[in-house]
């Protein structure tokens, strides 16, 4: 028993010091560093955005620096209560070393997720954009669940949620919605949620109670940099002014504040209304239609390496990537990586995280052997 312990300690310092390498945590101190000098410069917080995005990035790196910097002092006293205990011949520090070593084991699951949000975009914040498919009210209906799941897990996470853009059904629910989701590694989470979200359970809107299939179909953007180059000639993009539309302060209604954009060489169309002000509408707009024609970018270039791979590239696009049952049974289970719980309500809630982390962790999988 004690030597399996003493294994078990030999391996969670090499996991530690494997996981200071892999986090790069010497190159994060030195980023933490240079953000914290850069917030005294005189000046910081004329762009409130910006210094909000610095903060953001800030607090995500102090966070992860002194994570492992705990981590690794707990591991140090821990050894130490160790050797002395051998030392005297006081077994009783078993437990309580099985203990600390337990907790440092969750500490060091929660660093993997970090270095799984590796992506060249994953820090950004992420546009949510839900819409309801075949299906009239029932699919409405499950659109609106579907965007309340999301706002709960991101306030969960700390998150600011903006709606962008709304469009009620006919009936109940929604037709459509824009969500900007704001914070550190937002897009990189939410990537994992694009596509066909599958519903079955008994109808609310059936008299006989009849049980129905519903679906949604969700798209995840980042939200691109300003730095980032995209091709956006002013000349090809039309832009309409309507009223916006459903309940809001006194300028809903009376004024044209909403604004849709449509850019013609591509057909991409995006809207916003959220803001009151038509000036504010088309700013947003703008990142909106930068977010769509930067992935339409990205869709071009997979699909082109799509086609050298031939039929070694997955076919998985517009597939259906979960299905939650609340009838006959009660399930929630994700088709690409068989995470599965039959707590649905906790999903609805915004307890999603098992089914991200699972996501991140199966695309690690797939790309170790390509490196």
């Amino acid at each position: 028993m004690l030597e399996d312990l003493r294994t078990q300690i030999a391996e969670t310092e090499r996991k530690i010091n494997e996981m200071r390498a892999s986090l790069d945590i010497g190159g994060k101190e030195e980023q933490v560093g240079e953000l914290e000098y850069k917030i005294s410069e005189p000046g910081f917080w004329d762009n409130a955005d910006k210094a909000q995005a610095v903060m953001q990035e800030l607090n995500a790196l102090k966070l992860v620096v002194e994570t492992h910097a705990k981590m690794k002092n707990q591991f140090e006293d821990m050894q130490m209560l160790w050797e002395m205990g051998m030392e005297e011949g006081d077994e009783s520090v078993y437990e309580e070393v099985v203990a600390i070593l337990d907790d440092i084991r969750a500490q060091l699951e929660k660093l993997e997720l970090d270095l799984l949000l590796s992506g060249e975009h994953d820090a950004n914040n992420a546009i949510l954009t839900l819409h309801a498919g075949a299906g009239g009210t029932e699919a409405q209906d499950w659109t609106q669940m579907l965007m309340r799941m999301y706002i709960r897990w991101a306030e969960k996470k700390g998150y600011k949620v903006e709606t962008l853009e709304f469009l009620v059904g006919d009936e109940a629910g929604m037709k459509s919605a824009t969500l900007m989701i704001t914070g550190h590694n937002a897009y990189g989470y939410l990537k994992s949620e694009k596509g066909v979200h599958r519903l079955v359970r008994i109808s609310p809107f059936d008299a006989n109670s009849r049980r129905q299939t519903s679906f949604s179909a969700i798209d995840v953007m980042p939200e691109i940099d300003d730095n980032v180059e995209i091709d956006l000639n002013p000349a090809d993009i039309k832009v309409d002014t309507y009223r916006a539309s459903g309940a809001g302060g006194q300028h809903i209604n009376k004024t044209d504040s909403a604004v849709r954009m449509t850019h013609m060489p591509t057909g991409v169309v995006v809207q916003c209304q959220s803001e009151r002000s038509q000036i504010q509408n088309r700013e947003q707009c703008m990142k909106l239609l930068r977010a769509k024609l930067y992935e339409l970018e990205q869709q071009k270039q997979e699909a082109a390496m799509a086609e050298i791979a031939g039929d070694y590239q997955a076919i998985e696009w517009g597939s259906q990537i979960r299905s939650y049952v609340f009838h006959p049974y009660s399930m929630v289970k994700d088709h690409r990586t068989n995470e599965e719980t039959s707590n649905t309500q906790a999903v609805m809630d915004g307890e999603i995280d098992a089914f991200i982390e699972a996501y991140l962790a199966m695309n690690s999988r797939k790309a170790k052997p390509e490196a």
